[in-house]
């Protein structure tokens, strides 16, 4: 009788140890509310598809986000008008001293555009544009013609367009080129599809764009109407085959990500706060987008960070 119950109590002690070695299965976090954002158009598309992919997890919450540049983004977040503002530019000291706190979540580039109608399109393409005549485009103005620009005789105006809107888009370019957005010149036009648009239609003009507004999202291809005009990054008069990776979005954006684009043209996005959330479910979607939701990025044509910047950006949402 005795043996039977040594078993008996034996069995128990091994069963009871088997269920306290099972961990408890980690609680899904029901999450509620409404988070507004607002602001980059380089980052618009992206955050409608991590907004649609995290409601689908958390059906009782609500995001919406507008754009309208990375001024808004900045100006509505630090007013606490909108939980997070996209910013496509850098955070600038003034900001932070105003109380802006802000992750990094994503990266992209801002690229040159023409028509693909342009007179001199195939010399463009062929030889590329340097860094000093873009200089001469948008900034001192000395470069006028298309001839200029393709090196031959061709007397056509150059119509140069820019952003009228405070964005990244335009405070990126203008850094690449030496100056800030208010230093570039051209016929202002509002956001990335309005500056595209302006382009498509005019045989001699010339702009920039991010290259979500380039490239189409189904084809990956170059939209119809507007063609990048490459950087002849090395300046010798020709674009050469580890230069040329504007075909598709793919191509560019696999060459930012190898840092073969030049930079500022090529930057990091942000979501930017006043000060640290206090929402939790503001906190989650970040948390969310800087670990599952980085899986959405390449086929959304952005580029993922590193992962040692992810893990950085990550901390910074630990409450001090």
């Amino acid at each position: 009788m005795r043996r039977i119950l040594s078993s008996l109590l034996v069995a128990g002690m091994i069963f009871t140890a088997g269920v306290q070695e099972v961990p408890a299965e980690k609680e899904k976090k029901d999450l509620k509310g409404v988070i507004a954002i607002s602001g980059a158009w380089a980052l618009y598309p992206m955050v409608v598809r991590w907004a649609e992919e995290f409601q689908k997890i958390h059906p009782a919450v609500k995001i919406d986000v507008a754009a309208g540049g990375a001024g808004k983004g900045m100006a509505d977040c630090l007013a606490k008008i909108v939980d997070i503002g996209m910013v496509s530019r850098k955070v600038y000291q003034g900001e932070v001293e105003k109380g802006a706190w802000w992750v990094s979540v994503t990266k992209d580039a801002v690229v040159p555009t023409v028509n693909e109608g342009n007179p001199v399109l195939e010399e463009l393409l062929a030889k590329g544009v340097k860094r000093d005549v873009l200089i001469g485009i948008w900034i001192s103005g000395d470069i006028k013609k298309w001839g200029e620009v393709a090196g031959n005789d061709m007397a056509h105006l150059i119509h140069v367009y820019t952003r009228s809107d405070a964005c990244g888009a335009a405070q990126t370019w203008a850094e690449y080129l030496g100056k800030k957005q208010e230093d570039l010149l051209g016929i202002g036009v509002y956001g990335d599809p309005g500056l595209a648009e302006a382009v498509k239609r005019d045989a001699y003009g010339i702009g920039f764009n991010n290259i979500n507004y380039v490239y189409d999202a189904q084809t990956k291809k170059q939209v119809n109407g507007i063609t990048v005009l490459p950087i002849d990054i090395n300046e010798n008069g020709v674009i050469d085959k580890d230069e040329d990776f504007y075909n598709s979005r793919d191509d560019i954006t696999e060459a930012i990500a190898k840092a073969g684009y030049p930079s500022p043209p090529a930057r990091d996005l942000h979501f930017v706060s006043q000060g640290r959330p206090e929402k939790e479910t503001v906190i989650e979607f970040i948390r969310w987008v800087l670990t599952d939701g980085q899986k959405y990025v390449p086929e959304s044509g952005y580029i993922n960070l590193t992962e040692d910047k992810l893990k950085r950006e990550l901390r910074k949402l630990e409450a001090e």
